[in-house]
């Protein structure tokens, strides 16, 4: 799915981005509660917003600085193919929802991406205070550990997963992660709906889910879990089964072995 970086210094940009990413992990957790906070909808997304903009005082410059030349992504929500280059896209607070309901699947991320392909991806838990990390062609590790993908054969025994990549898509979209839903229930062994996506797909990077899949083309959700996962052996493409990118307009992440098997799912109901 991604090419190697063509610069020596791989090492040395990875330490710096995760010395940023894990920083601004700081700003986050201390923002955080385990209670909810809001009531309507305009105080939910004004803390949703705090929350970025917090995270984003504190990480844009260093990233920026880190890799000179490099460009921003403004919208997190947006999706689609970027300009030729190199582009920062970042999620500050990678399930925003969750954090600003007291729940603790989320994250700090962000990730180079090289002509609308991954090449570097930092994701950082700051409640356990595990980071994930990878670049193209030098594998993908939690902590110091290298990870794997699930050696599963058969999709009957798979532990899969979907998810909303955002509010307010189209009723077709929503319909077709419901179809996709009840498929997978009927072909696979047990299906999680949750949000944020990279929560999930750091779990197919570890081998503790099988495979992830998605209808929106939101590219802060996918792009560090993509890399992630390809960098742990397994196989990123879009539900038409082309290797994905950030031009892709749907996203299937899996063990190998399922890959197939989940495609075959999938496809139709793309």
């Amino acid at each position: 799915m991604s090419t190697a970086m063509p610069f020596a210094a791989d090492g040395t940009l990875l330490s710096e981005v995760t010395a940023a990413v894990e920083t601004a992990g700081v700003t986050l957790r201390d923002r955080y509660t385990s209670h909810a906070r809001g009531v309507s909808l305009d105080e939910v997304v004004g803390e949703i917003r705090a929350n970025d903009d917090a995270v984003l005082d504190v990480l844009r410059e260093p990233l920026l600085r880190s890799r000179p030349g490099s460009q921003w992504a403004e919208d997190e929500l947006a999706g689609g193919a970027l300009p030729p280059g190199e582009w920062w896209v970042v999620d500050p607070a990678e399930g925003n929802i969750n954090h600003v309901h007291g729940m603790e699947d989320w994250a700090v991320t962000a990730t180079l991406v090289r002509d609308n392909l991954p090449v570097l991806t930092v994701v950082h838990l700051p409640l356990t205070g595990d980071t994930y990390t990878a670049v193209a062609g030098g594998g993908a590790r939690l902590n110091d550990r290298p990870l794997k993908v699930s050696a599963k054969t058969d999709l009957g025994a798979a532990l899969t997963g979907t998810g909303q990549a955002k509010p307010g898509e189209d009723e077709r979209t929503f319909r077709r992660i419901g179809d996709s839903v009840t498929a997978m229930l009927i072909n696979g062994l047990v299906v999680r709906v949750s949000v944020p996506a990279t929560m999930q797909l750091i779990h197919v990077a570890a081998g503790r889910m099988d495979a992830f899949w998605q209808f929106s083309d939101v590219r802060s959700g996918l792009v560090a879990g993509a890399l992630l996962v390809s960098e742990a052996g397994g196989t990123v493409t879009d539900l038409a089964g082309e290797p994905w990118s950030t031009a892709g307009r749907d996203f299937l992440a899996a063990a190998p072995g399922i890959h197939t098997s989940a495609l075959k799912v999938l496809a139709p109901i793309a």
